[in-house]
């Protein structure tokens, strides 16, 4: 299996918004609103978009000649709030 820079982008946007959608819509329904199912299922799909997210900076790594310290940075930026964005504008112009 390999993917292209296109899909990487598109895993790359979804894994971020998830995270986001997590952290400012789910999180605050489970903790103020007693709400805890939100961050089940928004959690569950935000862990299966952060697994390919890795698997797809793996691929890009051998695919885009990356360095070790590039896919470092990609990996970090995969448990920040908008790091993946970042991902993207530096390494997959």
């Amino acid at each position: 299996m390999e993917i292209n820079v296109r899909t990487f982008k598109i895993i790359s946007t979804l894994e971020a918004l998830s995270f986001l959608v997590l952290l400012g819509i789910a999180m605050p329904l489970k903790y103020i609103w007693d709400k805890p199912e939100y961050v089940s299922v928004i959690g569950m799909i935000h862990g299966v978009l952060f697994m390919l997210y890795i698997l797809g900076a793996w691929f890009m790594k051998e695919k885009l000649n990356w360095t070790w310290q590039m896919f470092f940075i990609a990996f970090i930026c995969a448990v920040l709030p908008f790091g993946p964005f970042y991902v993207e504008r530096k390494y997959l112009r």
